[in-house]
């Protein structure tokens, strides 16, 4: 059974098959063509961290693609009261056909996957986040932005996934992170093992202006996840310095796009100024969850048991 639980999973040709996939779905849907791919089917969508864009990206992908979706909270099932992840995922997956669980352990997302009958998708995790990075990659092809990418921030899931993609893919990754906020070794590790065989560079400093400077895309991501919220004020004054502002940005190339996951916290990760600047880049990133998760979906379909 194919999963889609992380990058490390899907070889390069397999994840430019899933962007090309979603790109040709996407057209599909520009023209209003929706082909009923999915038709009949149903994704049971488990949330236990509440989303805009997730929700909204699957459950309207779903029904696009001819199937339908399912929003399940943790409050909603008997998993919010205790009931072990491997029994909820084998009743859950013996009534639907997929399962986008958006969580806070990596680890109950693997143990999901584990007893389901039925393909898994991570649609965020506290270490990784994967169908943003379709969408975010989706978008940079679009632009013809080129792949030199430096991400600002925290050494958070969003940055895991950038440092996971591109030692695979083989592009450019900067990324710039206050000290004690630096990426998990265990992502760098496997990364300096994907970058012998994918040509990858990949670089790790405490300066983002060293980061930013000649880079085709910026990117960073909110320095207070959901459920970090007490760690605010102290976050704010360490993190002092990597705001993406104007002066930031000049540093980068001329036409250098800008992409943000979402919400943006304006004045604190990026300036108000740049958001508006590059709404097109970060809105049309946004819009790709949608067209980006439609093309894992099906490619988990066409899939099946290889």
């Amino acid at each position: 059974m194919r999963h889609f639980l992380t990058f490390e999973d899907f070889s390069k040709d397999e994840i430019f098959e899933i962007l090309r996939l979603a790109a040709e779905i996407k057209k599909e849907a520009k023209a209003k063509d929706y082909k009923p791919y999915l038709k009949n089917q149903t994704l049971a969508m488990i949330f236990e961290k509440s989303s805009t864009r997730t929700r909204v990206s699957f459950e309207t992908g779903m029904y696009q693609l001819g199937g339908q979706a399912l929003f399940l909270s943790s409050k909603d099932i008997q998993l919010g009261r205790g009931e072990p992840v491997r029994d909820t995922a084998r009743v859950i997956s013996s009534m639907v056909d997929m399962a986008m669980l958006r969580v806070y352990k990596q680890s109950d997302l693997e143990e999901f996957a584990k007893y389901s009958a039925v393909p898994v998708i991570n649609g965020l995790s506290d270490y990784l986040h994967p169908v943003q990075l379709i969408a975010d990659y989706l978008t940079m092809q679009e632009r013809a932005s080129g792949d030199c990418v430096a991400y600002i921030g925290d050494g958070n899931n969003m940055a895991h996934t950038w440092i996971s993609l591109a030692s695979i893919l083989g592009f450019e990754l900067r990324i710039a992170t206050p000290k004690g906020y630096e990426a998990d070794a265990s992502i760098v590790a496997q990364a300096e093992k994907n970058a012998k065989i994918s040509g990858a560079k990949i670089l790790y400093t405490h300066d983002p202006r060293e980061a930013v400077c000649g880079v085709d895309v910026v990117t960073t991501d909110t320095w207070v996840s959901m459920g970090q919220e007490s760690e605010k004020e102290r976050k704010v004054k360490q993190f002092e310095g990597f705001c993406v502002d104007k002066d930031m940005m000049s540093l980068a190339k001329k036409d250098a796009i800008f992409l943000h996951c979402l919400p943006a916290y304006r004045g604190y990760e990026v300036s108000d100024e740049i958001i508006e600047a590059h709404a097109g880049d970060v809105f049309s990133e946004a819009e790709n969850r949608l067209h980006g998760q439609k093309g894992v979906m099906v490619w988990l379909d066409r899939h099946r048991g290889n």
